[in-house]
């Protein structure tokens, strides 16, 4: 699965939308959840919260291990993907599509974001 081009990426493989309306949407990339492997469980900042880019706010358990989940941007969280906290395996279904995980109200986003074609070249595609 490519990487979409429409999309920013952290070097921990989270991706996140474009502000619209001051407002992204943040996710993992399908890298993450290949490496992760089956995800049964998925453990999400709540509507309200403030997360800081860079810094867990979650956590996303697999068969083969528990990964925390980083944000790639600072702001309050303004909704939840309640559709991955009941079916998490959608996360590796969809890591791009209905499994984002949270949007936020951004305030700044983490330094060092990358592009599709810098991320695929980080991973090593």
């Amino acid at each position: 699965m490519s990487n979409p081009t429409n999309l920013q990426y952290s070097k921990e493989h989270e991706w996140l939308t474009a502000a619209e309306e001051g407002v992204s949407t943040i996710g993992i990339t399908a890298h993450a959840a290949d490496a992760l492997g089956d995800i049964v469980y998925v453990q999400l900042p709540e509507v309200g919260d403030t997360v800081t880019a860079g810094e867990t706010c979650g956590e996303l358990e697999s068969t083969k291990s528990v990964s925390d989940l980083y944000s790639p941007a600072t702001g309050e969280v303004v909704a939840i993907n309640q559709d991955v906290v009941d079916d998490p395996a959608l996360v590796n279904a969809e890591p791009f599509g209905n499994a984002w995980l949270f949007k936020v109200k951004v305030e700044s986003t983490q330094d060092g974001l990358l592009d599709a074609a810098e991320y695929t070249a980080f991973i090593g595609g």
